[in-house]
């Protein structure tokens, strides 16, 4: 009597045992290893970014090694900030066509993930620019040119920044970032300013930024033919900033400033319409806009 109860049961088990099996087999390999949970997490600031934004992607992995972000055909690296987690910078320019940007992270478990972006185009000022013919003629040196771009290719791992970027003059912005313009009439394709204008009088102080480390420091007596009187400030992890067209410099390379410490004062060396302060901002050697950085700062 007893296995004439149990014998049903065990056909719906057998059943059952059947239906399951089948199941599986039925999901790939490569789908069970999607159900399982990620094992890189990435979220993306700003959500909405427009051209010459910074792009910051904050990565969560099992590795104990910074992850490697690969954007377009270049890398860029990550670094810690916590247990597990990094944090990786990309640039974006406003010579750059506007639209999606597709970022994938690697880790050295062998780990990948993959992310997309709209990037917004932006309405950027165009202005006309007159220059005497002898102003016109510099072209600048070499030696300028090369020192200038590998001070923006330093990349340091230490952050030295902390918050928000202040500003580096008193004066008022003349010129805003990402300017395009036409030289005695004549469309500059590849050109776009590099940064932020301050008007102040000749001798007015120049600050730190941040806290820096000095990468770079020459002068127009040396070669500095259009950048001027020049001091450059690495703060860690890729982000460099400029000061052009200075009338004195009080640092050497090496030193360390703090933000606001004084460091020059405004000028009007090189190629330069009248006193200011060229500052310009980079992040692993692209000039990106400084106003987001000054706002609200990438901690």
């Amino acid at each position: 009597m007893l296995s004439n109860v149990l014998d049903p049961i065990h056909r719906v088990m057998s059943g059952l045992r059947y239906v399951l099996d089948r199941c599986a087999l039925a999901v790939p390999m490569t789908a069970l290893a999607a159900l399982s949970a990620q094992a890189i997490e990435i979220n993306i600031s700003p959500t909405s970014p427009r051209l010459g934004d910074t792009i910051t992607l904050l990565i969560v992995s099992d590795s104990e090694t910074a992850p490697i972000v690969s954007a377009g055909d270049r890398d860029y690296p990550s670094f810690p900030v916590g247990p597990r987690r990094y944090r990786a910078m990309i640039p974006t320019t406003p010579l750059e066509t506007p639209g999606t940007r597709s970022f994938s992270v690697t880790d050295d478990l062998g780990d990948r993930a993959s992310l997309s972006v709209n990037v917004r185009d932006r309405d950027f000022p165009i202005q006309q620019i007159w220059l005497s013919p002898e102003i016109n003629a510099i072209e600048g040196t070499d030696y300028e040119f090369d020192r200038v771009e590998a001070f923006r290719a330093e990349v340091t791992p230490d952050r030295l920044w902390t918050g928000s970027f202040i500003a580096p003059s008193d004066g008022w912005i003349s010129t805003p970032y990402g300017v395009r313009r036409y030289y005695n009439g004549e469309w500059a394709d590849d050109y776009y300013h590099r940064g932020l204008d301050y008007a102040a009088g000749t001798g007015s102080p120049v600050y730190a930024a941040a806290d820096a480390i000095v990468g770079l420091v020459d002068y127009e007596a040396n070669g500095f033919e259009i950048h001027g009187n020049t001091i450059g400030l690495n703060h860690g992890q890729g982000v460099t900033t400029v000061y052009l067209h200075l009338s004195e410099i009080y640092v050497r390379e090496g030193d360390r400033v703090e933000a606001g410490e004084t460091i020059g004062a405004v000028g009007s060396t090189g190629i330069s319409t009248g006193p200011h302060l060229h500052w310009g901002f980079f992040v692993h050697g692209e000039a990106v806009d400084p106003t987001d950085w000054q706002s609200q700062g990438i901690k």
